[in-house]
């Protein structure tokens, strides 16, 4: 796997290199602090599987960036890595196309499994978005040292509690969706438009829009953003994973 880490902090970017490096030994990871050194790397070689993005750049928006990084490289999944966890954050970066985001403040353990979750075609949020019960967080303006740089044997916020059985969630068997309507709910979650959605599964564009319509309906939800949090919730909360992406 090869990995494209872009942040500004010197620090930060040091170990987030460590911490994917860790992975594996099959594990390759370049490390830029710009969004100008991202688009430099990306232009000699456009053969990453995945990109890691933070927000807060010197030279760019970070938002900006995935929108373009996105645009122009649509088959190279990119994840956000914050300091931020606010939920208008991280539903922008699902609406801007990213497959995952990550608070910079999560554990090593959780970061791992935000990886594995998008590497295996699963779109990742965090758990705070998701309902779940945590332990208890960092008091405001304590300890602020990013969860990436502590010690592995450190989880600052916990593992996730298990959902009381009146709160057990549904889980995307029971959605009761068509093969053909989780074909589109996966590309939907890649966030393909309806007129490339249609083009990969040979259909017309008018048909993708109804078996969008019936998927937002069989969920419950009204947009596509709420559409990635409804699944999350149920395949984060019970371990399960979204359809694979579709080959590159």
């Amino acid at each position: 796997m090869k990995v494209l880490l872009v942040d500004d902090h010197p620090l930060v970017l040091a170990a987030l290199q460590a911490v994917i490096q860790s992975i594996g030994n099959d594990t390759t990871v370049v490390g830029v602090d710009s969004a100008a050194g991202a688009r430099t790397v990306l232009r000699e070689d456009p053969e990453f599987d995945l990109v890691l993005l933070d927000l807060a750049l010197g030279d760019a928006d970070g938002f900006d960036v995935l929108v373009e990084l996105r645009a122009a490289y649509p088959a190279v999944p990119v994840v956000v890595v914050s300091a931020s966890d606010r939920a208008s954050d991280v539903i922008r970066a699902i609406d801007s196309g990213a497959m995952g985001f990550v608070p910079k403040k999560s554990s090593h353990a959780e970061l791992h499994d935000a990886l594995r979750m998008v590497m295996d075609g699963a779109m990742y949020v965090p758990p705070s978005m998701l309902g779940l019960e945590f332990g208890r967080r960092p008091p405001t303006g304590g300890d602020t040292i990013p969860g990436v740089m502590r010690p592995a044997a450190e989880v600052p916020l916990g593992a996730a509690a298990s959902p009381e059985p009146h709160q057990k969630l549904p889980s995307l068997a029971d959605v009761g969706l068509t093969p053909r309507q989780t074909e589109v709910l996966s590309l939907l979650l890649q966030g393909l438009p309806n007129k490339l959605i249609a083009r990969q599964l040979n259909l017309s564009v008018e048909t993708v829009k109804d078996h969008v319509a019936a998927v937002l309906r069989a969920l419950g939800v009204s947009s596509r953003t709420q559409a990635v949090l409804a699944v999350s919730q149920m395949t984060q909360g019970q371990g399960g994973y979204l359809p694979r992406r579709a080959p590159r």
